[in-house]
């Protein structure tokens, strides 16, 4: 009887590569650390310097190159690249530079993004256009530069960042509601295309996070992270928020062999929040 998998052991992505945007702080960071422990080479993405909308504190170059160091203790190369993901000549640049250093692009976290608060009538053409651009657009402007590699390989997975605001309405959120929502159609229409090439595609949904991002958003609202946090989450478990971690081990788990099935699905992280 051949032995059952149960999850990615400790040096289960050995020698693979991933490619990780929004990677300075946050959920990024946290999954680029996980899967440099996992054993997988790095390449790092994010904007790092400060955008006018939604105006909190973007990642910064300063955290790529400490997430650099901390890799490189973990045993493994790191490149890491300002870029925005709207930025197609920057992003094509970036991929092709780690395609000819590792010779292999095994894996995407899509996880760049932003959230900002407005009624959808009083939104600004800028705020509309930033949420879609960075959030929509932005992953397919990174994945197709990173397609090309995987179908050569016939192999890969893509893991887009979405969001409980990818499966339900929020108010004030409508804009950031529309980006997740086309995140997770995208992932599904990408499923269906790439399997024949043996490329899986999921979208992950986690409730809300304890980030900068959750941070700046209660500074711009006047608010405590907490009170944020509990005002749109609603969590069926006890807790206001869940934390980077946590999404980290779920795309490790996602981006594993042990998942080697899980393709064109919503993988939940939501402490029970859409139960309710």
């Amino acid at each position: 009887m051949s032995a059952v998998t149960t999850g990615p052991d400790q040096r289960s992505l050995a020698d693979r590569v991933a490619i990780i945007t929004g990677a300075a702080h946050g959920q990024g960071r946290a999954t680029a650390l996980a899967l440099a422990q996992a054993g997988a080479h790095i390449v790092a993405l994010d904007v790092g310097k400060p955008l006018a909308y939604p105006g909190y504190t973007m990642g910064t170059t300063d955290e790529l190159e400490s997430l650099a160091a901390d890799c490189a203790r973990a045993g493994v190369e790191c490149l890491v690249f300002a870029a925005d993901v709207r930025d197609d000549k920057a992003v094509t640049s970036a991929v092709h530079t780690a395609a000819e250093k590792f010779g292999r692009l095994d894996i995407l976290f899509n996880n760049a993004g932003i959230c900002g608060y407005g009624l959808a009538h009083e939104l600004t053409e800028e705020a509309w256009d930033s949420m879609i651009d960075i959030n929509l657009k932005g992953a397919w402007l990174v994945a197709r530069r990173v397609i090309p590699h995987m179908i050569a390989r016939k192999s890969g997975v893509i893991v887009n960042n979405s969001s409980i605001a990818g499966l339900r309405g929020m108010g004030r959120l409508s804009h950031y509601a529309a980006s997740k929502w086309g995140l997770t159609g995208l992932t599904k229409s990408w499923a269906i295309e790439l399997a024949p090439h043996n490329i899986r595609v999921v979208s992950l949904h986690p409730t809300g996070v304890n980030t900068p991002m959750n941070d700046g958003l209660a500074a711009l609202e006047r608010l405590s992270p907490r009170e944020v946090a509990e005002r749109s989450a609603g969590n069926l478990l006890p807790v206001p928020w869940i934390e980077p971690t946590d999404v980290a081990q779920a795309v490790l788990f996602l981006v594993s062999d042990a998942a080697r099935y899980v393709t064109g699905s919503e993988f939940v992280l939501d402490a029970g929040l859409l139960t309710r």
